[in-house]
């Protein structure tokens, strides 16, 4: 009988220490959406407007950099707080890892995280072959798009964005693309959407691709080789070269510290790892390990 995944990991550490990182998230992305739904009815704009364009206490600018990029391709010049905003949002996630939005923000994250469970749940094996890299294709054909129309084209069809203002003002015919989105996960590819397609993912990771925080196997002598960490990271193909030492196909070793910008920082391998062979840290703990 197989063990079922985490169970090592919720006996040795308890329900709570095995899914921490989980229930933050979960109450972050909870949280962003409140604040931006309740600030009408408490009569106090905390979060005013929406994943793509806000402001912050009614004066800090918050902008999404994926719609200033989609922006500038459509040749037009877009305003001061939009730049501002952008470059605010991009420099936070610049610092806590770019992919940290769709782990700990985006509304479409729990869909796919649900399509995950259900997929483990009922054993249901699906594979198709497409490449991690076709979502930098794809978000190259986003930028594209608005350079041929003139118009943001995709914002018309993105989940993230139908999802996120669907909740705020109402779903209409967007469901469709969200329970497509779930479907996909569930029975073609799993992880697919977020894996392998969204081009705002994409863009994020580009942004975090040399972000201080990172997930670090501080300890991973200790790993028994369970695989839950594979199990559960929506991106596993991120942890072989820090956890084994050394990158697919080289034999260069390789430092403690995952260095992929696919990596979300979701935290996920940190709880369901029985033996705390990961934990938060800098990029720069290689350079520490080479001289201590």
């Amino acid at each position: 009988m197989t063990l079922q995944v985490g169970m090592d990991a919720v006996n040795t550490k308890g329900y709570i220490g095995a899914y921490r990182f989980l229930v933050l998230r979960r109450i972050s992305q909870l949280v962003t959406l409140v604040l931006f739904m309740a600030s009408p009815v408490a009569g106090y704009w905390v979060l005013k407007g929406n994943l793509s364009s806000s402001l912050l206490l009614e004066t800090v600018p918050l902008s999404d950099p994926f719609v200033l990029l989609q922006t500038l391709a459509s040749d037009h010049l877009p305003i001061t707080t939009l730049l501002l905003g952008s470059a605010i949002v991009a420099g936070f996630y610049w610092l806590v890892g770019g992919r940290s939005f769709c782990s700990w923000v985006c509304p479409v994250n729990p869909v796919t995280d649900l399509a995950g469970w259900a997929a483990r749940k009922l054993s249901i094996r699906r594979r198709v072959p497409l490449s991690r890299s076709l979502r930098y294709w794809i978000l190259a054909l986003v930028l594209l798009l608005p350079a041929i129309t003139g118009t943001i084209v995709w914002e018309l069809v993105n989940p993230v964005s139908l999802l996120h203002r669907g909740l705020i003002f109402g779903m209409g015919m967007g469901w469709l693309v969200i329970i497509g989105v779930f479907l996909f996960d569930l029975f073609v590819l799993p992880r697919g959407w977020c894996g392998h397609l969204c081009p705002m993912g994409a863009c994020y990771s580009l942004i975090g691709k040399t972000s201080p925080l990172r997930i670090i196997a501080s300890d991973r002598d200790a790993c028994y080789d369970c695989m839950d960490c594979y199990a559960v990271c929506p991106e596993p193909h991120v942890i072989k070269p820090a956890l084994k030492g050394k990158a697919p196909g080289s034999d260069e070793p390789q430092g403690p510290v995952i260095l992929s910008p696919n990596c979300t920082n979701c935290g996920r391998c940190i709880d369901i790892c029985s033996v705390n062979v990961f934990e938060f840290g800098s990029r720069f703990a290689n350079r520490m390990e080479k001289h201590p």
